[in-house]
């Protein structure tokens, strides 16, 4: 025994060198894990988070020919059509995301063209934003789905207009020159309902083509105009 935390007479585990249930192996840091967010309030993102998008202001973010054009009102940030994506300023390697959106609530369209907006990681690997709430479409192109490689495992929509919450973990694929050693990797939630479990991505995804790896050690995270008036809020990162 080990103090009155733990023991010290147990095998060893062979990938860390502590022994099972080891009362001197570091203790996790602790991390204030913030509020969660209401149907019309955003929540707090926890103490180690990186804050890309709090309500404010779009310091964190860019436009294809400068700022970024996208209007903020009312805590949100929404999409102007036309101004193109915007990307982080900052890069990120393996990462959580959290981010929080809204198709429009007056429903227009049908398919993709209903509050399509998309999340890509690494500023190449797309996550579906779509209203699919009794809308559908291709399995792949679903909301959730790892555009045009993999669709997700539910539709966890909820109504348009409401506030749908995706947490991400993505992990960077790995690269020695330009020959791939491990895929990325990427576990996806919609409102707490898995999408994808550790899913490697094909490649960067694309529109009706077929995937293939180029070296890149991160990137920004992009947001997409595609036209459609959708809403993000409460957008943070933790850097794993």
């Amino acid at each position: 025994m080990s103090g009155s935390l733990g023991y010290s007479d147990t095998p060893i585990l062979p990938d860390s060198g502590y022994h099972v249930h080891d009362g001197a192996r570091p203790q996790p840091p602790i991390v204030d894990p913030g509020q969660p967010g209401t149907q019309h309030h955003n929540g707090t993102p926890p103490s180690d988070a990186i804050v890309l998008f709090g309500g404010t202001d779009l310091t964190h973010w860019k436009g294809k020919d400068g700022a970024a054009e996208w209007k903020v009102e009312h805590d949100t940030m929404e999409v102007v059509p036309g101004t193109g994506d915007i990307t982080s300023v900052q890069s990120f390697g393996d990462i959580q995301l959290h981010l929080e959106w809204a198709a429009p609530k007056e429903v227009k369209g049908g398919g993709q063209g209903r509050g399509n907006s998309g999340i890509f990681l690494a500023g190449e690997y797309e996550i579906q934003v779509l209203d699919c709430y009794d809308n559908p479409t291709y399995a792949d192109g679903t909301t959730g789905g790892l555009y045009g490689q993999y669709p997700p495992l539910a539709n966890a929509c909820r109504k348009p207009g409401e506030w749908q919450v995706y947490d991400i973990i993505w992990e960077n694929p790995r690269f020695d020159g330009d020959r791939l050693i491990t895929p990325a990797y990427v576990t996806v939630l919609l409102n707490g309902v898995l999408l994808h479990n550790r899913r490697a991505a094909l490649g960067p995804t694309g529109h009706r083509n077929m995937p293939a790896y180029k070296h890149h050690d991160g990137g920004p995270i992009r947001l997409q105009d595609h036209g459609d008036l959708v809403r993000f809020r409460n957008i943070w990162v933790r850097q794993i």
